[in-house]
């Protein structure tokens, strides 16, 4: 079997809570904040959409937290990496259109479908060889595509609500220029405090009222199994995972000196998604601005510990998904975006510095520009047409860089 051998010796309770820190921590907190914010509205928006009922919506976010919580767990002790596992964000979109036709029954037998394929694709080890033939500079474009949103995203939420977002900028600058202060409070974790000050002092916390207190109820579903769900969703949610999303994490964990067990991800990633299915949740993958966010700082070798902190956090939000999801839906959309956009500022300056730094720079280019217009063609994202453009043009115009790379 082609299954990448995990890290040895595993890590103790004790070598564990030895690499943690504060940082790690923190920054697991601001991936984890940024996961269960603006990815949950995502859920919420297209199951009511698509008529699914509270009960069915919560088990849902159920599956999407506590499986994946599970695995991230598992992953991040195995192999001493940062190996987050969420789900899907470009699947959840394909699905809305689905359910205006497919019963609910046969989109939870297209999320069991998706699973089988990843995990017989992870056992066949042909997806450690795909993504080696696709160019790095032109996977970052992808990258650099997708997240570059989120900067713009803090542009806009300084435009838009700026008594919210400034004072979190101002606290981020103010403790990134002293090293002192720095390494005494993360710069995130500052503007995060700063932030939920603001939003107490404004009084811009708006909660529904309803009660807090309440249980997560997975329901079991019985899946069905038809042609029409199997062509329409099968195929799509299968790319966006492991070209999209996967190519994402697998290159920000790249570029950050990880080297993360591809063969044996896209098997956790099958084995999640058929697990995740049974209870309405879609495709397990793994997370790229997550994994991002933990290991963008610190040691390397002390990551892992902020992917168990996520890991931990995750499991937390699926018991408790009613209660978390009111709370972190009450906060101001400034607020969630000005600090997704502020962790990813060195990601991003990141995935520009290897996507155009040398080769496969004209590639990278066109991929960087595809994925920002963000027009999807037959219900696939454009981060996946990026990535198919983008090679194409450089196989065609950059056959030099293909011929060095080889040499």
């Amino acid at each position: 079997m082609p299954l990448e051998s995990v890290h040895k010796p595993i890590p103790g309770l004790r070598q564990m809570a030895s690499d943690s820190g504060g940082l790690y921590l923190a920054n697991a907190l601001i991936g984890f904040i940024f996961a269960a914010s603006g990815p949950v509205a995502i859920i919420l928006a297209v199951g009511a959409r698509g008529g699914l009922s509270e009960s069915d919506l919560s088990s849902w976010i159920f599956g999407a937290f506590f499986v994946n919580g599970l695995i991230t767990l598992l992953f991040c002790a195995l192999y001493r990496q940062p190996l987050v596992f969420f789900w899907t964000i470009p699947g959840t979109v394909l699905v809305g259109p689905a359910l205006g036709h497919l019963r609910w029954a046969e989109v939870v037998g297209a999320f069991l479908a998706t699973g089988l394929l990843m995990f017989v694709l992870g056992l066949s080890g042909w997806v450690r060889r795909a993504m080696r033939a696709v160019p790095m500079p032109i996977v970052m474009g992808m990258v650099a595509g997708v997240f570059l949103r989120f900067g713009l995203g803090l542009v806009y939420a300084l435009r838009d609500d700026v008594w919210i977002a400034a004072p979190m900028v101002v606290a981020f600058v103010a403790l990134g220029a002293s090293a002192t202060l720095s390494r005494r409070l993360p710069p995130v974790i500052g503007a995060l405090l700063v932030g939920a000050a603001a939003i107490a002092l404004l009084g811009r916390f708006h909660s529904s009222g309803a009660a807090l207190h309440a249980f997560a109820h997975p329901t079991l579903y019985a899946p069905e199994f038809s042609w029409r769900a199997m062509v329409e969703l099968v195929l799509p949610l299968a790319i966006t995972v492991l070209v999209v999303q996967n190519g994402q994490g697998f290159a920000v964990l790249d570029a950050a000196g990880h080297k993360p067990p591809m063969n044996a991800i896209t098997v956790a990633c099958g084995v999640g998604s058929m697990i995740a299915a049974l209870v309405g949740t879609v495709s397990t993958c793994l997370t790229g601005p997550v994994n991002a966010i933990i290991s963008g700082s610190g040691e390397r070798r002390r990551h892992y510990t902020a992917g168990l902190a996520v890991g931990a956090l995750a499991l937390a939000f699926g018991l408790f998904a009613p209660v978390f999801t009111r709370l972190m839906l009450a906060a101001p959309p400034a607020f969630i975006a000005t600090l997704a956009g502020i962790a990813m500022l060195r990601v991003l300056q990141t995935a520009f510095n290897v996507a155009f730094r040398e080769r496969f720079t004209l590639g990278a280019l066109v991929t960087f520009i595809v994925t920002v217009a963000d027009v999807a063609i037959f219900n696939v994202g454009a981060p996946f047409w990026g990535l198919v453009i983008g090679y194409a043009v450089s196989r065609l115009l950059e056959p030099q860089d293909f011929s060095a790379a080889a040499s």
